[in-house]
Parts: C-alpha cells; structure tokens; sequence
C-alpha cells in the first residue's frame, strides 16, 4: 500500500506542501543560525555553511514552486532541487575543508 492509495492525489499535495514548508521553515533556521554564528566570530567557513544550508533549503523550496506555480514537469522540477542540493552539499563540504579566517 502507497501514501498514494491512503490519501490520494488532493492528500499527497497537501503533504508534500507540508513537508516542503517544514523544510523551508527548518532549513532557514539552521541557514539564520549558521550566519549568526560566522558573525559572531567572523569564521568564513561559517558563512559558507551557512549559504550552503541556505542553497539546499532554497532548492527544495523551489522545486515546489516551480512544480506546482508554474506548471512544469515533474522531472524538471526535481532535478533542479537535485542541482541546488548538489551545489548547496558542495558549499558544505568546502566550507568544513576551508581555514579560518577572520577579516
């Protein structure tokens, strides 16, 4: 049995929608976080988490919108959020490989 079979295609919309502004909700939390901490101590691999996080957590919600606002396909819309999470993984990884450094 599917989520598809329990809720339908009016309930898996309305999950997908709520998950996706969990997503957002959480993501720009730990994107906020992420930048008030470089502020405090001026660490650039923090600033690069925190665009990393923000990359990741815009691409999810984008995926969404462009999916269901402006009426494209399906496959375009998850590799886009594909994409951005790559990209938004890579500014990650480097920002935890990168030095400190203070300006």
């Amino acid at each position: 049995m599917s989520p598809h079979d329990l809720f339908g295609d009016v309930g898996i919309i309305t999950l997908v929608s709520l998950v996706k502004t969990g997503i957002l909700l959480l993501g720009g939390f730990v994107t906020l976080m992420s930048y008030r901490a470089y502020r405090r101590t001026e660490d650039r691999g923090l600033l690069l988490l925190a665009v990393g996080f923000g990359i990741i957590t815009l691409g999810t919600f984008l995926a969404g919108v462009v999916y269901n606002v402006l009426d494209v396909e399906l496959a375009d819309g998850i590799l886009l959020e594909g994409l951005l999470i790559l990209v938004g993984f890579a500014v990650i990884a480097y920002s935890l490989l990168s030095r400190r450094q203070t300006t």
